[in-house]
């Protein structure tokens, strides 16, 4: 019997500490989970207004290019029209090669930031 008081006093014991040191892996969880939606709110962020601008070049690129064409053929449809032949070559490209040049890199830049934030300094796997 002696045992059982033993491993009941040890366990009333270390109650507080068994709950203080859940709290704080909890705590930690909760840290790390406001750092990695940080994280992807800051590059969410980021990805919007390289977008836009990306998007306002283009117009502006296509606005001079179109212009430059037109002076060159002497009509502004046909000017135009190769412009936009041109985007539309560039749209068919990038939907057809989007595996290759987005989603596979993207899967892999996703799955190494998760990786390298799994990893604690000093543990190896």
């Amino acid at each position: 019997m002696p045992e059982t008081e033993n491993l009941g006093s040890f366990v009333n014991e270390n109650k507080k500490l068994v709950r203080e040191y859940l709290n704080a892996r909890l705590e930690i969880y909760k840290l790390k989970i406001i750092r990695i939606l940080s994280k992807a709110a800051g590059y969410f962020i980021w990805i919007i207004i390289s977008l836009f601008l990306l998007f306002l070049l283009t117009i502006f690129l296509g606005l001079v290019a179109g212009f430059w064409l037109s002076e060159i053929t002497g009509s502004y449809v046909l000017g135009f029209g190769l412009v936009t032949l041109l985007i539309v070559i560039k749209i068919i490209f990038l939907a057809l090669f989007r595996k290759n040049l987005f989603v596979n890199p993207i899967i892999r830049n996703v799955i190494d930031r998760v990786s390298d934030e799994d990893e604690e300094p000093g543990v190896e796997k």
